[in-house]
């Protein structure tokens, strides 16, 4: 998938492979900058899951670069978690998570799933408003952000075209 008039292309990729490491990588270090004060130690990296045949994990590239990235796990079987939304901020604004996040809509579809979920954090004003202008709705925390005060917790339901759903 290519952005009109643009050098964004998305594309599946290895979640283990070099790139998507250093994207994490990258990931982990802004998390550290925003919620370093709330955390009572950096703990270990993080890692990504392997990819198994009901998940899904995207590149973001510019120029042949890859500059963000955006992984679909498995809540139950018609429920997936759409985790580690993550742009390079200096490519931030140019509609390169709307790409990762239609990508992801369109392969949820494909594997049958009929719901997205996804959490972010109270600190990134910036992820709450995609996510609402994508059409993802507030609800309850679920799964691992139950009790986690830093979290807030977003809904969609799947279309088939991975596109904002009206209302």
């Amino acid at each position: 998938m290519t952005a009109p008039g643009t050098q964004v292309s998305v594309e599946s990729a290895d979640p283990l492979g070099k790139e998507a490491g250093q994207l994490l990588c990258e990931l982990r270090a802004e998390a550290l900058r925003r919620y370093g004060d709330l955390l009572n130690s950096p703990g270990a990296p993080p890692t990504n899951e392997p990819i198994v045949s009901w998940s899904a994990y995207l590149i973001a590239r510019v120029g042949g670069q890859p500059v963000g990235c955006a992984a679909l796990q498995a809540l139950d079987a018609e429920t997936a978690e759409i985790r580690r939304v993550y742009v390079l901020a200096s490519v931030r604004r140019r509609g390169i998570a709307r790409l990762l996040l239609a990508g992801l809509e369109r392969k949820a579809a494909k594997l049958g799933y009929r719901t997205l979920r996804l959490g972010t954090g109270i600190r990134q004003p910036e992820a709450i408003a995609l996510y609402e202008s994508y059409g993802f709705r507030r609800i309850p925390s679920f799964g691992v952000h139950i009790g986690d005060p830093v979290n807030i917790c977003f809904e969609k339901q799947v279309t088939t075209s991975g596109e904002r759903v009206a209302g």
